[in-house]
């Protein structure tokens, strides 16, 4: 079996290649390639990714390139993790937003369409040449915002799925607090990538008892800690929000703190320097524990499961993950993509079942699809009128005059990522 990560000299991929040894039974990687344009940085990465191989004794090679098309032959899936302009087109993404007052964040407003801009067109040249090169192969889009990128893949043919760590970030947390095993928690998962509910934490499936309603009564202050939201707030809805529906139930509040402090893209990024330091030393042979502050947590364990799936050596399996609606959601069209609990096997992903939304989430839901369709139309064909329309339909600025202002900003911090501009 052989598998490519393009974006492979991120500092996440440690924790890829330490999941890849962990679960060696479950995905038997014989070769991985290590794909990046930054070849100091895949130098790095790559030589810790080999001497972790080593020391657990996985019988995989490593490869590293630059050339996309080299890497991606016939390969059997391609891992998506790749960030266009760095770090530094991400600060950017964080900061001018709040000019206008309105939320800076990589994934949601419009710093989130800014890069949603820039990923689609890059993404669907890199899906291209590996159809190209295997139009069997299965592409695992983990690379944000999710669900615009993983549409625009899927309308184009291409046989992807999306993927995003926060479903089993919480399914980990709460078996935690209920003392059981992961595989014992079954969430009811539903929403849009980084706009999700926990309608219901079941023990045993689908069918299992739900005990939410435990979880909060007797972990509810920790639980909205995490979230960073009130506890009175939780227990009124009743669900588990994720943490990203802050910047939509406390706008303001999250404004005034970004204001106050250093970027996330700034800590991320002397993060990572130290972290390029740490893996350039040749005694290194496992992750390092200042990665878990670097983010992703459990996305490796989460990427196995969905590409021995897709690709047969663990067989069919339920996973939360990115696809087509396909009715699941009544409300939608059948070719949005959605976040919630799917089977998984060779065929691809289908939808299970939902518990029926409360109006509270199927409307901000509709809304946030409907800027979604707006912002995989300005990504495909470009022109200032198309932002426009996108952040003018965005819950978190809808007002034309944040619109107007925010639409030059976002082209003149992204003209060299943008060909039409």
């Amino acid at each position: 079996m052989k598998l490519a990560v393009v974006g492979g000299g991120s500092t996440y991929t440690p924790e890829l290649i330490d999941g890849f040894t962990r679960l060696r039974d479950t995905l038997p990687i014989e070769e991985l390639v290590l794909v990046d344009p930054a070849a100091d940085r895949l130098d790095l990465v790559g030589g810790l990714a080999r001497r972790i191989f080593a020391k657990q004794g996985h019988p995989g090679r490593i490869i590293t390139t630059s050339d996309i098309d080299a890497g991606v032959s016939d390969a059997d899936a391609v891992l998506l993790q790749l960030r266009v302009g760095g770090q530094a087109a991400r600060n950017q993404d964080e900061t001018w937003p709040l000019e206008c007052g309105c939320i800076g964040q990589e994934t949601t407003g419009a710093g989130g369409l800014a890069k949603a801009l820039r990923t689609v067109p890059v993404v669907l040249d890199i899906a291209e040449r590996v159809r190209r090169t295997n139009p069997h192969a299965w592409i695992i889009d983990f690379t944000n915002p999710v669900g615009i990128v993983t549409r625009a893949l899927l309308q184009a043919g291409h046989k992807a799925v999306g993927l995003c760590n926060v479903a089993i970030g919480f399914q980990r947390k709460f078996a935690r607090l209920l003392d059981v095993t992961p595989g014992e928690v079954y969430l009811d998962h539903v929403g849009l990538n980084h706009l999700t509910w926990e309608l219901g934490v079941r023990l045993g499936g689908p069918d299992g008892e739900n005990v939410l309603p435990k979880l909060l009564a007797e972990h509810g202050d920790a639980i909205a800690g995490d979230l960073r939201m009130p506890r009175a707030i939780v227990d009124r809805l009743g669900v588990v929000p994720s943490y990203y529906l802050r910047y939509f139930y406390a706008h303001d509040e999250v404004v005034r703190e970004l204001g106050t402090k250093p970027s996330r893209a700034a800590e991320v990024a002397a993060m990572e320097k130290e972290l390029l330091a740490m893996y350039g030393d040749p005694a290194l042979d496992e992750k390092p524990a200042l990665l878990a502050k670097r983010g992703g947590a459990f996305y490796s364990e989460a990427a196995v499961d969905l590409a021995s799936s897709l690709l047969g050596s663990g067989g069919s399996a339920v996973q939360v993950v990115n696809t087509y609606n396909k009715g699941t959601l009544p409300f939608l069209p059948d070719d949005a993509v959605i976040e919630v609990q799917a089977r998984v096997d060779g065929t691809g992903a289908t939808p299970l079942a939902v518990p029926e939304l409360d109006p509270l989430y199927a409307g901000l839901i509709a809304n946030v699809t409907a800027y979604e369709d707006l912002a995989l139309e300005a990504a495909l064909r470009g022109g200032r009128n198309r932002v426009f329309k996108a952040l003018l339909a965005h819950p978190l600025i809808g007002q034309f005059e944040y619109a107007e202002a925010l639409t030059d900003k976002l082209i003149a911090h992204n003209r060299e990522h943008l060909a039409w501009a």
